[in-house]
Parts: structure tokens; sequence; C-alpha cells
């Protein structure tokens, strides 16, 4: 393998040995503490822009195989690892991550100290990275400075669909593999459709896409910058805003569009979702020190006491104080007591800030689904 340098934008650099791709790529630095995942974290959306640093040790002993990807491609910009395993020991392995990193260009970096790399960017907050083969460790750092800010970037524009489309569930089920008949032979049956929604693809997973299916959800998708008015004309049943990269503060030509079918159609978000619909209600978010990346994120449901754990990728967050009076927050998170969930106290909108459909993390969130479906059937009597 070769020699590679990880360089942070404040100096401190790492020396590690690069897999997959050579060169050199930038981004900001995040770190995620998902054991298991890292597939659906390297093609999931929102991490545009990005380059990841797993804090589990060993990472690819399982593959790489289709039917695990959250979207069509790999979308972060470099993957951190402190060792790569030499095998992958799985019945639906279909290839390494080595050489999965190394069709799709991503560069790859192991022999690094996560721990210590981890408790540097909870201790001086997230920034910008360059991991690099070519450049020395000056030029490295200089890259890493040179490399545009997570703050103020739209990368929505870049991974949100190009025209609208019908999401089609028939032939793209979750697959639930039978390891006692050695083949992945078992997928769950699809109940009858039961609601129309138009979905904004900010960056939307599959695993979304597949639970809204299995929830009765009929989806069509429109690109970001469609307007209210082309979405009220396919007169959907609901609406529902996706995650997605980037700063949702520079999203401006999405808040006017939303705000506008407030009240309009029963709304639901997620992740960037409920930050854009953060925006739509007159509110503001901020930057989060290091941000919540990873499976075991505590939420409390305000409304009950119950106390969920959950999936979560994101680097900004609701300020609580900007919302104006009629949004009732329903759920915080125990670790920092930030926004995790609200509802509009008039209109038929609700969010959540982090992932009910996980892929990866666990499903204690799942039940949002069906909250969605019950606020279409409340509206419509």
């Amino acid at each position: 393998m070769k020699a590679a340098i990880l360089a942070l934008e404040d100096g401190r650099t790492f020396q590690g040995e690069a897999f997959g791709h050579d060169g050199t790529t930038t981004g900001e630095i995040c770190f995620n503490t998902s054991m298991t995942g890292y597939q659906e974290i390297i093609t999931d959306p929102s991490y545009r822009g990005q380059i990841v640093t797993m804090t589990y040790p060993l990472i690819g002993n399982y593959g790489v195989n289709p039917e695990d990807a959250e979207s069509s491609q790999p979308h972060i910009r470099g993957l951190v690892i402190e060792e790569l395993s030499p095998i992958a020991s799985n019945f639906r392995s279909r290839q390494t991550l080595a050489d999965y990193f190394s069709e799709h260009k991503i560069l790859g970096i192991q022999s690094i100290d996560t721990r210590a790399l981890t408790k540097h960017l909870r201790t001086a907050g997230a920034m910008r990275c360059c991991i690099s083969t070519e450049l020395s460790a000056e030029d490295a750092i200089q890259a890493a400075k040179d490399s545009a800010p997570m703050e103020g970037s739209d990368f929505v524009k870049e991974v949100s669909t190009e025209k609208t489309q019908h999401w089609d569930g028939e032939s793209r089920l979750w697959n639930i593999p039978s390891p006692s008949q050695g083949r992945e032979g078992y997928y769950e049956p699809l109940p009858e459709v039961k609601y129309k929604i138009v979905a904004f693809d900010f960056g939307i997973k599959y695993n979304i896409l597949r639970s809204m299916r299995q929830a009765g959800f009929d989806i069509t998708l429109v690109n970001s910058r469609t307007s209210a008015q082309e979405v009220l004309d396919l007169n959907p049943d609901a609406i529902f805003l996706s995650n997605g990269p980037g700063d949702p503060a520079a999203l401006g030509y999405i808040h006017e569009e939303v705000k506008k079918l407030l009240g309009k159609k029963p709304m639901f978000g997620i992740c960037l979702g409920h930050q854009i619909l953060t925006h739509a209600f007159g509110g503001k978010t901020f930057k989060l020190k290091f941000g919540h990346r990873g499976g075991n994120q505590p939420v409390k449901d305000l409304r009950n006491d119950k106390v969920s754990i959950t999936a979560q990728n994101h680097g900004f967050a609701t300020d609580p104080d900007s919302l104006p009076d009629d949004v009732e927050i329903t759920h915080v998170n125990l670790n920092d007591g930030t926004v995790e969930g609200f509802r509009h106290k008039v209109y038929p909108a609700f969010s959540v800030q982090y992932h009910p459909e996980a892929a990866p993390g666990p499903n204690d969130a799942k039940y949002f689904f069906e909250e969605f479906a019950a606020l279409i059937e409340e509206n419509k009597a």
C-alpha cells in the first residue's frame, strides 16, 4: 500500500496507508460511531462533501454488496479507518471495500489512530481536512485550509434527482437474507398502496423510500428546485421532505417553496427536511461543534417521556429560541438537549432530526412512518 497523509486545517497531521484510490481529496472531516453499516454510510448522499472517520477499529470485514447501498454511488470524499480487513467474509459480499473504492475512485486511508483523531475533533470541533498520497505535510495542510467550508455550501443541487420520477418499489424491495438457506431468498411482501405522496429529493436514502412503500405510500420524487405550484399540480395526499447534505441555511430557494406549501397538504420531514421546515416556519439553524453521527443517540419523546435509541447523521441543528410560538418541540437529544423533533400547532406538519429508517442503526423510531399515515387520515377526515 502507498503511504498517505491526513492533514487537518489546524495543522495536525496523521500518517497512514492509502487504499482504493491514490491522489488527493479534501472535505470537512467528521466521525461516525456505528459499529456496522459502513456501506450505507459511504453511499448516503447526506455525506456529500465530507470525509468520514469510522471509530470502530476494523472496517471492511463483510465486504460490499449492491443491495446495501443507500443510493446509486458513493458520496463521501474519503474514508478514514484504523484497519482495513484483509478478507471480506459474508455470503452476500460481492467485492472488497478496497476494490469498491478503486472502482469509484474514492481515497481511503488506514493505519490511523482514529481514537486520537476523534478525541481531537470532539475537542477542537469539525474542520476541513485533506488526505493525500502525493502532497507534503505542509502542502496538505494548506490544501485543507483552501477547501470550501461546510457553512454556506449547497450540495443538494449535486445529489437531487434530475427529473420527476415515480419510485418503483416493486423492483427495489428491502432484502432480508436467509442464512439458513445460504441465499438471499426472502423479501418482505408489499402492502397495497393507500396514499400518494410527493417527496422532495434533497439526497434521499433508498431505505426511506423502502420504508414508506412498506407503510403503504406510493412515491413520486421531485427535484429540489421544484416549485410549490408544481407539487400541488400533482395533487398528492401529502408531501415529504428528505434528508440531504450541506448547510440548510444556504437553501433559501427551497425554504420559500416549502413555506408556500404549509397548510396545503400534510408534511413530514427527516434530517435536512427537518432543518428546511425550521426555516420555513421562520426559525434558524446553527452548526454543531462536531455533529451527531452514529446509531446510539438517545432521544426523548416529550409527549410520552419515552426514550428511543436512534440513528443520526447531521452537523446542523434547529435553534429552539428562534422557533415561533405555534411550533411545539416534541423530541430532544438526551446527550446535549438539542431539538430532535417538532410539530406545528396549526398546520399538519411535523419532522424529526434523526433517521427513523436507520440503515444503519436501530429501528426504535420506525413508527414515524405510521404517524405520517395517521396525519394524512386525520387531514382527510
